[in-house]
């Protein structure tokens, strides 16, 4: 047993300089973000209703939110299904997409409760829906009901097909769109079946372009050029839109495009190549220059004097050999040799990462790409920080995800209502 002089000099010598070098090495991004409700926004005095449910609309509202909107989800008694997408038990979904959020619960199937939320329309400035085209109609809500309130509100309709179209009646889910748009069948191995995305893809997708949307409809009537809008927001239009000139390719091939796992039919070499470790390395030769660099970096320069592989468009022709090629030269190299050796060529080369991977990485972790926010459950909790990054007007961090209804009686008290209402609304089950 070490005596006690030497544990101190032990300490002294060895613990307190490790000490120092893990506290040194750490930044404040290391410390959860602390919510300050004060925190002010670029769409600081914008309000949003959100009655939407589940992901698209939460990414429309997260974007607002995010950057200061008075975003107020109005759910139902049972709450956003959302908060039902549990991992490890705990509602990491909604934790991390109703940041920034107040929670107002409303029975709208009560009288009382579509008249409350008819007093936060007059007040509001943009409402999110995804109900199925026309049920906000068989609700009594209708666009035209809602500009008798307030002519200048800003109507999001979320769907799966649109408000008009044959299909526009049918559920639309992500899963149903990323199939129909032509995405799935793009995506995997020709000898295999269609891929879809572990994720909400076309939910994200259609967030995003909703909360674009939104922010142009908000310009036009502040500059005069329109009172209220409806943005017609389809999942389906939004994912068929990231296919680019798919439907004049086909045109003007007359040919249906089949899967190419990770390879490309726009360059090549592109692919993902599995290195003598296991790991995965991406590669992507766009440019002839970039192509060159690959070539000549795996020691195959003699390939850019072949017919086969001397343009672009030969190379896309004779994928599967350009990728035996390249392939064989991963095959030799772990992940870390291969990408230190096209890194130091100027190749555009990268890892293929998992989760596990991104949150160790120095790049991720120096930009604060991952985010450590306080939680009230957790203690903190890791999310992706605001997107996009604003030199002077960045995003902010106000609130946490809120309980279920924890806002009720403050919403409905500045909608007009008085403590007595209140307490009969949520007596009667229009409120809670």
């Amino acid at each position: 047993m070490t005596p006690a002089g030497g544990r101190k000099e032990f300490i002294r010598a060895f613990v307190a300089p490790a000490i120092s070098f893990i506290l040194a090495g750490m930044s404040a991004k290391d410390s959860p973000i602390r919510f300050d409700p004060s925190s002010r926004g670029p769409l600081d005095g914008i309000r949003v209703l959100d009655l939407s449910r589940l992901v698209a609309g939460n990414m429309v509202s997260l974007q607002l939110a995010d950057f200061g909107a008075d975003v107020i989800k109005v759910e139902p008694p049972a709450g956003d299904p959302l908060r039902d997408w549990r991992d490890a038990g705990q509602a990491l979904h909604w934790k991390t997409y109703a940041r920034n959020k107040r929670s107002l619960v409303l029975n709208l199937r009560h009288a009382s409760a579509r008249d409350a939320l008819l007093r936060l329309v007059a007040k509001a400035d943009v409402l999110i829906e995804n109900f199925r085209p026309g049920t906000l109609e068989e609700m009594g809500l209708a666009p035209d009901v809602l500009y008798e309130r307030n002519p200048g509100l800003v109507i999001v309709r979320v769907s799966g097909f649109g408000q008009t179209g044959p299909y526009a009646p049918l559920p639309g889910f992500g899963t149903l769109v990323e199939a129909m748009s032509g995405f799935a069948a793009r995506t995997g191995f020709p000898d295999r079946e269609p891929v879809l995305p572990p994720l909400a893809l076309a939910d994200m997708i259609a967030g995003l372009y909703g909360a674009f949307a939104t922010v142009m409809a908000l310009r036009a009537r502040e500059r005069g050029e329109a009172r209220g809008q409806v943005i017609d927001l389809t999942l389906l239009e939004s994912v068929f839109s990231v296919l680019g000139p798919e439907a004049a390719i086909f045109r003007a091939t007359g040919a249906v495009k089949e899967r190419t796992g990770s390879g490309s039919h726009t360059s090549a070499p592109r692919n993902v190549y599995r290195c003598a470790d296991g790991k995965y390395v991406a590669i992507s030769g766009s440019t002839e220059t970039m192509a060159r660099r690959i070539f000549e970096s795996i020691g195959r320069a003699d390939m850019l004097a072949d017919e086969r592989f001397r343009t672009n468009s030969a190379r896309v022709a004779h994928r599967p050999l350009v990728d035996a090629a390249v392939g064989g030269w991963f095959a030799g190299k772990t992940r870390e040799q291969a990408l230190a050796h096209m890194r130091a060529a100027g190749v555009t080369a990268g890892p293929v990462y998992d989760i596990a991977d991104a949150v160790a990485d120095p790049h991720f972790r120096e930009r604060g790409v991952i985010v450590e926010v306080e939680d009230a459950e957790l203690g903190s909790l890791p999310m992706h920080d605001i997107v996009p990054r604003l030199s002077a007007t960045p995003g902010v961090w106000r609130r946490p995800a809120p309980a279920l209804g924890e806002h009720t009686n403050a919403v409905l008290a500045e909608a007009g209502l008085d403590a007595a209402a209140i307490r009969r609304m949520r007596e009667e089950g229009a409120a809670g």
